[in-house]
């Protein structure tokens, strides 16, 4: 990165040890250290603190380094979607195979803990859908590619423009019938070795 070599200058330039710029922009000396040496990254308050007190544009202080920032910030939203995506699918899973047990044993009051489940599920869900509206992903080719930290070319990105209200049709009809299978399954399985 070459902000961390940015940070040094400017702050030589000035006279300012590590600890004199750390208190002007009120982080610590270690953070400061940390920038020098690219182990870590300014966050957008302190890269204006920085090119305030060094008298520079934004843009010459981060310059080369905004391919970086991107893939930087690409990254964590590829492993934050991961990470919703994976508490999700655990969440879906505990709520298809608790369906049928719930409801044998508990009944009508079955609602309740059941109800519990569906809320939770489908907030992580919609953390997933916020995620993938926000990188413009729906269909599992964008999905795929989005999770691989690459991106669809233009005439890609068309095609599967094109493809998503068949995808969102299939997905829901799919998912009805996986879902009503495995309970089904469930729910057999409890009636036949509970009786």
């Amino acid at each position: 990165m070459e902000l961390s070599a940015q940070i040094k200058k400017y702050r030589t330039e000035l006279n300012l040890s590590q600890e004199e710029l750390a208190e002007k922009v009120y982080v610590t000396r270690q953070t400061i250290s940390n920038w020098e040496n690219g182990k870590s990254y300014p966050d957008i308050h302190s890269l204006l603190l920085l090119s305030s007190l060094f008298n520079v544009s934004l843009d010459q202080l981060i310059k080369g380094d905004i391919e970086t920032m991107k893939e930087i910030i690409s990254e964590q939203e590829v492993k934050r979607f991961n990470h919703y995506g994976k508490i999700f699918s655990i969440h879906f899973l505990i709520l298809i195979i608790s369906a049928a047990p719930l409801f044998i044993w508990l009944e009508q009051y079955a609602f309740i803990p059941f109800g519990v489940l569906f809320a939770i599920t489908m907030f992580w869900a919609l953390k997933v859908e916020i995620l993938k509206k926000k990188n413009d992903i729906q269909t599992y080719k964008e999905i795929v590619a989005f999770c691989e930290g690459k991106k669809l070319d233009e005439i890609h990105k068309m095609v599967e423009a094109g493809k998503r209200p068949y995808q969102i049709v299939l997905k829901a009809i799919i998912s009805a019938v996986v879902t009503a299978a495995i309970c089904l399954l469930i729910g057999l399985l409890m009636h036949i070795f509970l009786n």
